[in-house]
């Protein structure tokens, strides 16, 4: 097999014009064979049977959850992993340096590298990006139902997180870190293995793809307008004050609080219940890059 992109034709914004898509990768890869998803969960079946055929590389072309399906089945395997950006926040993308137009992503991939990349894992749901608890967990829980009504979108995700802002009340846990065990209430908790969430909100701007280490980003529950006063500095990708967020690299966390609560991961929700176990696994995926990336 030479190369396979696994389209997800239900991601961002123009649905219709899916043959265009399909289109404009044939005309640039016209050995290369396009797949389109069917159903959640298929995006991981197409890619592993491409690492089981010896692809030359799988592409996934969709948002950061269509890239996250098709590394559970790339994870551990000689095939690398591609994105051409088709979603709505593209945070992984974004990282990775990949242009947002459409037809010029597609011609980024003739022209490609590979890099090791970590993986990171919440109770066994696989992230490359970014996972998290508290707020923005909560954000993708309240997304998702939204979604059932055709609400998609950044603006529409936005909107929604400025109104849970005031009135997400905050959960407590117990943390175990490298045997220490401490208690945080933070408004969010964020595991970032990238940089950004997307739309270039940088909520771990010195974190690496490639060091075997996960950023445990914290962000206190402060006053409205002192974390307003801080939300500029997220986009231009400088560190927040101190006491806006408190940020430690880790390997291993595990979380524990009685009775269920939600997480994500690469903005999927999920519910845990009674513990949340964080881990990474060192450069366990391989992932193309544009030449021009010298990713941290």
């Amino acid at each position: 097999m030479n190369i396979r992109f696994i389209v997800n034709p239900a991601s961002g914004k123009n649905k219709a014009n899916v043959q265009d898509k399909i289109t404009c990768i044939k005309t640039v890869f016209p050995d290369a064979e396009v797949v389109l998803t069917q159903r959640p969960g298929h995006a991981t079946e197409l890619a592993r049977e491409a690492a089981a055929h010896n692809a030359k590389a799988v592409i996934a072309v969709g948002g950061d959850g269509t890239l996250n399906e098709a590394a559970r089945g790339l994870v551990h395997t000689l095939t690398p992993l591609g994105i051409i950006p088709s979603g709505s926040g593209n945070g992984f993308a974004r990282e990775l340096g990949m242009d947002l137009s459409f037809k010029k992503a597609v011609q980024q991939i003739r022209r490609m590298n590979v890099m090791a990349c970590d993986v990171g894992h919440a109770n066994n749901h696989l992230f490359l990006n970014v996972a998290g608890v508290g707020l923005e967990a909560e954000i993708a829980w309240q997304f998702m139902e939204h979604g059932k009504n055709g609400l998609r979108g950044k603006w529409p995700y936005f909107k929604l997180g400025a109104e849970l802002l005031f009135s997400y009340q905050p959960l407590p846990f117990e943390m175990h870190v490298a045997e220490k065990k401490s208690y945080v209430c933070p408004l969010t908790l964020t595991f970032a293995n990238g940089k950004q969430y997307g739309s270039n909100f940088k909520i771990a701007p010195q974190a690496s793809l490639h060091d075997g280490l996960l950023d445990m980003v914290a962000v206190q529950n402060l006053p409205k307008w002192k974390l307003a006063v801080a939300l500029p500095s997220f986009f231009m990708g400088q560190q927040p004050p101190l006491e806006v967020t408190q940020t430690t690299q880790i390997n291993h966390v595990l979380l524990m609080r009685e009775g269920t609560f939600p997480f994500h991961v690469d903005g999927e929700p999920h519910q845990a219940e009674n513990s949340l176990e964080i881990s990474v696994a060192h450069k366990a995926l391989k992932i193309l890059l544009p030449e021009q990336n010298n990713a941290r």
